[in-house]
């Protein structure tokens, strides 16, 4: 007998409640009465003495029969003054929950209440709350892993921008002011340029020499490299006419037009397929009533033919230039006034004879570093000095020194700029794009702002719910010491341990 009073009892917490059906110790009917009384401890609670240790227990808790129990033990004290010769109490409150404590007991539905309360707090409102902070723990780790990325895209858009104004040349305080201040130093670049291109003698001599020797080539070759290595980066004028202009009238580059076409606007497109991109102004407004002079009259001067207008009014006078020719008498204009290199086809052309240069020096320095046997040593016997005196490593100082020029015409730097000489529009496109970045960094920025606030949301909010979790532990530990001094009462005092107890 003694073995047996030492063996502890199991129970399961999740079967705790079946158990004390099985065992007879609660009723099925359990949670009626239990409404029953619920309703008379709302009753009671409103009517409390002042105490901070009932404050304390109507708070925020659930109230129970050890609850009851303790009140009614405070009411002791605070109701001392209306207990009469027979040990009662005529104070209202004390009947009150001395009424509540023997509906509890009746039939040990407190048991059955308390067991409920453990079970509903280790099966669900633990579980609940920690699956909160959990929830909590993986939001703060999605916005920081979010944020950090918003923080690497703004600094990847700013780091874009300042380094395609490193490409463009500007410093990207007034993206558009700084590249129409480009094209002001472009006639400078190019003309430097121009005076670069005097090294280009030898190797334009020694290409027109191998290709009239190999070829039979009596053709100029190079004219344009040729011109502007003797004369550097002239007018197109003179290109065209062989003469120095007396004047030059380079045409203003005018401001981007809106970008709302009128009736009154005539968009012409791009006029020639070679010539550069650039708004054409003919000068021509159409207007409703404007009279033309012309109408239809017969030779014999009946109405019907064409109106010449007035036969008194002055002759039409039509100047006659020569072929080629768009600005007489030594004045250029339009694009006659631009430079070579400032001109789209005269820099294309520029441009593919450098091109043609290139390959032929590549060319050449391949077949020289091959040309070791008799035959091709007697290939040139007959050939110009000019051929049989280079040597691979001075054709290779010749192709270095055309790749340097060539490079810095066909640069990304230059291209920008010559585009943007050629449209004032490529000024608002590349403002937009770049502006683009900097608000895309701008808007980043922002949602960092907005995730940073969201997780200290979140942090908060797991900042709450761990305190709650730890009163609900405790009062689980509680309410778990409780039912087992209950029941290990009801065996002889056999120790009693509720298995699972985990919140």
């Amino acid at each position: 007998m003694e073995n047996i009073q030492n063996l502890p009892i199991d129970i399961q917490t999740c079967k705790l409640l079946d158990w004390l059906v099985d065992r007879r110790h609660c009723t099925l009917k359990w949670q009626t009465a239990v409404m029953a009384i619920r309703e008379k401890i709302n009753a009671a609670i409103q009517d409390m003495p002042e105490n901070d240790e009932i404050k304390q227990l109507l708070s925020g808790s659930y109230i129970h029969y050890f609850h009851c129990l303790r009140i009614i033990e405070i009411l002791k004290k605070t109701e001392a003054s209306t207990k009469n010769i027979f040990g009662r109490y005529s104070s209202q409150r004390m009947k009150d929950w001395q009424e509540i404590v023997c509906n509890y007991e009746k039939d040990n539905v407190y048991l059955a209440e308390v067991a409920s309360l453990l079970v509903r707090n280790v099966n669900y409102e633990g579980p609940a709350l920690r699956k909160q902070v959990s929830k909590a723990q993986q939001l703060q780790q999605e916005l920081s892993r979010r944020e950090a990325e918003c923080q690497r895209g703004a600094a990847d858009m700013r780091e874009g921008y300042y380094m395609a104004c490193k490409q463009y040349g500007i410093k990207g305080e007034n993206v558009a002011r700084e590249l129409q201040a480009l094209v002001k130093d472009l006639p400078v670049v190019l003309e430097e340029t121009g005076k670069k291109a005097a090294c280009l003698e030898e190797p334009i001599e020694f290409y027109t020499a191998f290709t009239n020797f190999a070829c039979g080539w009596s053709e100029e070759v190079l004219s344009m490299l040729r011109f502007v290595q003797k004369k550097g980066n002239t007018t197109v004028y003179e290109w065209k006419t062989g003469n120095v202009p007396t004047v030059i009238e380079r045409p203003v580059m005018e401001e981007a037009p809106p970008d709302v076409v009128t009736e009154e606007t005539i968009d012409w497109g791009n006029i020639g397929s070679g010539a550069a991109t650039e708004d054409v102004n003919f000068g021509i407004t159409v207007e409703d009533g404007v009279d033309w002079g012309i109408s239809l009259e017969s030779g014999t001067g009946e109405t019907g033919g064409v109106d010449w207008g007035d036969a008194e009014s002055a002759p039409v006078e039509i100047e006659v230039v020569d072929v080629g020719t768009d600005c007489p008498d030594g004045i250029a204009r339009g694009e006659d006034a631009l430079s070579l290199l400032e001109n789209s086809q005269a820099r294309d052309q520029f441009i593919d004879e450098l091109m043609e240069l290139e390959v032929f020096l590549c060319q050449r320095l391949g077949e020289m570093a091959e040309e070791g046997n008799v035959v091709s040593m007697s290939q040139f016997q007959l050939a110009p000095s000019v051929i049989q005196n280079q040597t691979p490593e001075r054709v290779q100082v010749m192709l270095k020194e055309l790749r340097n020029l060539l490079n810095g015409l066909t640069s990304q730097r230059m291209q920008h700029l010559f585009m943007i000489q050629a449209s004032p529009r490529y000024v608002e496109r590349v403002s937009d794009i770049l502006r683009q970045k900097l608000k895309q960094s701008d808007i980043l920025l922002l949602k960092c702002g907005t995730l940073a606030e969201k997780r200290q949301e979140a942090l908060e909010e797991q900042a709450k719910l761990e305190p709650r979790i730890d009163l609900l532990a405790a009062r689980t530990k509680e309410l778990q010491k409780l039912i087992e001094a209950d029941i290990s009462k009801r065996y002889n005092n056999r120790p009693v341990n509720l298995m699972g107890v985990h919140v």
